[in-house]
């Protein structure tokens, strides 16, 4: 008799590949410089994935786009990850979950709209920085 083998466990928390990664590259719609100077590529393959999990974004791509070149505050994400915040509406800001992967490189990993402000203050500001 055989056993089907089965697949072992997936260990930690499961972490976003790069595109870089990809067997096929993503095609890039847009490209802004960070507050830091870095180029953020946005794909289609992000940009569908953003609207697919957050519907309310649909349309808001160059919003999306100018909170990562015009962000009123940076934070710091996980796992190198930053947080570009702007506000949209009174108590309600878009995040813009970016990664800088060197100072000529970088790419967006989701974007999202929040009222929970309290949550994202308990992250480092990295930018602009506090006096």
């Amino acid at each position: 008799m055989v056993t089907p083998l089965r697949r072992a466990p997936q260990r930690g928390p499961r972490r976003f590949q790069p595109e870089a990664k990809l067997a096929t590259p993503a095609r890039v719609t847009s490209t802004v410089l960070s507050r830091r100077g870095v180029p953020i590529r946005l794909t289609d393959e992000r940009w569908a994935h953003i609207v697919e999990e957050h519907c309310e974004l649909a349309g808001m791509r160059a919003d999306v786009l100018e909170t990562v070149s015009d962000a009123e505050r940076v934070l710091a994400g996980g796992h190198g990850a930053l947080l570009a915040l702007r506000t949209v509406e009174a108590g309600k800001s878009l995040v813009v979950v970016y990664r800088e992967t060197n100072p000529v490189d970088g790419f967006v990993i989701t974007a999202f709209v929040t009222r929970r402000l309290a949550t994202l203050e308990r992250r480092q500001q990295l930018w602009p920085p506090k006096t």
